[in-house]
């Protein structure tokens, strides 16, 4: 396979991007409530969802950031590509700290990318604000299993392949997205008054575990004084997928997190790609213009081409299949030598392999 036409498209992919962020052009197809009947917990807050906006740097002028707080009714917005669907998709969970959310900076733009890649993006608006995190409270990861099952419920309707479906997140959304990526098969929502929403396949809740993870300056993955061990909540097992990592060496507040967790991943034999940037600090978003960490989308992009999610054709992938294109199954690639005793490398497609001899 060559790299020269995927490079093409990808530097295409490129300058869409720039130009979707002039415009600011993510355009929803629809949205979901995640529980139509109820959340699984009442909400933690009386106060009514609202949103502010300010100009931010990385944004062409007169344009805002818009942030999200007290959310109590969480959603699963629909945002297709305008063209070349290759059946990839991902749920992206914007940052926050768990108390608001960065909806256009982390949310939309990151929308505005991966259509520009040819994949569907399903933006999250998981609740915030929540006291306590998983496994004191379920309520984040009960959002993210419920955006994924849906997801994969409305596959063939929303033109995606069920086996392509990941996760894109930043700080706090990237630590729901790894939590996502340990315990997606936690079953505790079936023991709630939201059991009857969660969808179901002969009874047995849909999977949940995503395909990849591209996770943006993770947050509250480390132990903390000192951050140099992983809280074991997020320790990598058998259903974490293939991980791209952004990381900024002068984020004073999460930096050592990106680093605890490639290394976790490498010593679980599990593929993953770690950028280190000497700046951006925190919260750096999708193009920080004039900046090393602009170009980080490209680098997630070939990621995504060599591991098999973005194919390197468009066509004749079956929407909603369990099949990559034409039938077959795209080859992921694993760079790291087996470890004695670590867990399997999960594959991203859960039927057998073509890659591997028969």
């Amino acid at each position: 396979m060559s790299i020269r036409p995927f490079a093409f498209r990808l530097a295409l992919a490129s300058v869409a991007l720039a130009l979707a962020s002039v415009a600011l052009t993510a355009r929803a197809q629809q949205t979901l409530p995640l529980w139509p009947h109820g959340t699984p917990e009442p909400p933690q807050t009386a106060e009514p969802e609202s949103d502010s906006g300010k100009p931010v740097a990385s944004f062409p002028a007169g344009h805002v950031a818009t942030s999200l707080a007290n959310v109590t009714v969480p959603t699963l917005t629909v945002y297709p590509p305008h063209h070349d669907n290759n059946g990839a998709a991902a749920l992206v969970f914007p940052g926050g700290g768990y108390t608001h959310l960065a909806w256009t900076k982390e949310g939309t733009a990151t929308c505005d990318w991966l259509n520009a890649l040819g994949m569907t993006c399903l933006l999250i608006k998981y609740r915030v604000p929540e006291k306590g995190h998983y496994p004191e409270n379920y309520a984040d990861l009960e959002d993210a299993q419920q955006a994924m099952r849906l997801a994969r419920e409305h596959a063939p309707e929303w033109h995606i392949n069920r086996d392509r479906i990941g996760v894109v997140g930043f700080s706090a959304g990237a630590n729901l997205a790894v939590l996502l990526s340990t315990h997606p098969d936690d079953n505790h929502v079936m023991s709630t008054r939201a059991a009857a929403d969660v969808p179901t396949i002969n009874g047995t809740p849909r999977e949940a575990k995503p395909a990849f993870a591209v996770l943006g300056y993770p947050a509250y993955l480390a132990v903390t004084p000192g951050e140099t061990a992983l809280d074991p909540v997020y320790k990598p097992n058998q259903f974490t997928p293939p991980t791209f990592i952004i990381q900024a060496e002068n984020d004073k507040t999460y930096g050592r997190n990106a680093i605890v967790y490639y290394r976790a991943l490498m010593d679980a034999n599990i593929q993953a790609e770690l950028h280190y940037y000497g700046t951006g600090g925190h919260g750096f978003g999708l193009h920080p213009i004039g900046a090393a960490e602009e170009h980080w989308t490209d680098l997630a992009g070939l990621w995504l081409h060599y591991t098999g999610i973005i194919p390197h054709e468009v066509a004749g992938y079956e929407p909603g299949g369990s099949t990559g294109l034409n039938g077959t199954q795209p080859c992921s690639i694993d760079t790291n030598p087996p470890v004695a005793g670590a867990p399997k490398k999960p594959n991203p497609n859960p039927t057998d392999n073509p890659c591997l001899p028969q």
